[in-house]
């Protein structure tokens, strides 16, 4: 197995439904990505509507109220919206990294020791069992934990703790700006020999939908050390090939994975913030050019939603009262506004009603691309509030 830039470029994408949105139910979809980027609310919308065809947003409304899909601490010790069904094998591969990033030093100004704070565990799933505000978790340790610094203990339990995120009633994108927290409905095993098992089955999942992929990759999607990676990929045995020749590093893969040649037509897309695909390898060339990255991804780590071109970033969307803003970081041919301009249209058509400035907390960016932009367009009409 070898594959050209443009064929790696091609297999994601394809792999992650962006050379063509695909008929799925909501949490198919879900699965086929492993899980969605969620620490701001709108993301896992977005992923999915630049995906499925026919998407409604209100059937992952649904979905999260139903609790098929839920949203917690998982990957890169970041929310993210995943299957029910898959959440506890997830959680029980990244476990560890939690534990070890948790207990750190900000957890020391609480002057306890983590068996202290993993004691007091159950208690606090026992008084999850309905959902919690963060109001309501203070009081709780304000009467069970021996320490003043409640707030980085807290920082540590609801890490370390499997506590899933409650959805709210009349939120625009199913969750408010306060969360609200309830025990997991399906315990995950914690231990290092459940942490063990789960691992392979992380690497197969992300490799059916990112790959092909390195160690490197693998380890920057999960936060988990390459050297487990590699553990894992070795227990998989025949269920992943690795790739031949001179490449390097070393490519890994799905036996069977779509792998389409590398000028398959890829279509525009609008994707949103922290988009799962421009976080999953350890090389994000694949598809955001290396000049642009700086751009894309601010100093802070807020990575801005993006044009879609050919199947590589080209420059930056928003969402304002007065409709969809294309920058682009170089000149594009009529044909590709036009098509840009198409799916801004259908993203204005979902936006209105929900949230027509959706990210308009990050709206200073824009101030701040400067010459990285060469062309400005406004992509779709004004969006209903």
């Amino acid at each position: 197995m070898t594959a050209t830039p443009a064929e790696l470029n091609r297999a994601t994408l394809a792999r992650q439904l962006l050379l063509a949105r695909e008929p799925l139910p909501v949490s198919d979809a879900v699965g086929r990505l492993l899980a969605l980027q969620a620490q701001h609310p709108a993301p896992p919308y977005l992923a999915l509507w630049n995906r499925v065809s026919g998407f409604d947003p209100a059937a992952l409304d649904a979905a999260f109220r139903d609790g098929s899909v839920v949203k917690a601490t998982l990957l890169r010790m970041t929310l993210h919206a995943a299957r029910a069904e898959d959440y506890p094998f997830l959680r029980s591969a990244v476990q560890p990294v939690l534990r070890g990033a948790r207990y750190d030093r900000r957890f020391r100004e609480t002057g306890m020791a983590p068996a202290e704070a993993e004691a007091l565990v159950p208690g606090l799933l026992a008084f999850a069992s309905v959902p919690r505000t963060t109001a309501e978790v203070d009081g709780w340790l304000a009467g069970n934990a021996p320490t003043a610094a409640r707030a980085a203990l807290w920082r540590t339990l609801r890490a370390v703790a499997t506590l899933v995120h409650e959805p709210a009633v009349d939120a625009a994108w199913s969750f408010g700006p306060r969360p609200v927290y309830r025990a997991a409905a399906a315990p995950p095993a914690l231990d290092e020999n459940a942490a063990g098992a789960a691992l392979p089955r992380l690497v197969h999942r992300y490799l059916a939908g990112y790959g092909p992929a390195s160690v490197a990759d693998i380890a920057q999607f999960s936060l988990i050390p390459r050297g487990r990676v590699r553990e894992a990929l070795a227990a998989l045995g025949e269920e992943v090939v690795e790739s031949g020749g001179e490449h390097r590093p070393a490519l890994y893969d799905v036996p069977g994975a779509p792998r389409p040649p590398g000028d398959a037509p890829a279509p525009a897309r609008l994707l949103g913030m922290w988009d799962n695909v421009l976080l999953a390898h350890a090389d994000r060339s694949r598809l955001l050019p290396p000049e642009y990255r700086t751009a894309v991804t601010r100093a802070n780590g807020d990575l801005l939603p993006t044009l879609l071109v050919d199947g590589r970033v080209a420059g930056v969307w928003r969402a304002t009262g007065g409709g969809v803003e294309g920058y682009a970081f170089r000149s594009l041919p009529p044909a590709t506004w036009r098509e840009l301009s198409a799916e801004a249209e259908r993203l204005a058509a979902m936006l209105a009603g929900r949230d027509a400035e959706v990210y308009r907390r990050h709206h200073h960016w824009w101030e701040k691309l400067g010459a990285a932009v060469a062309e400005c367009r406004m992509l779709s009409g004004p969006i209903a509030g």
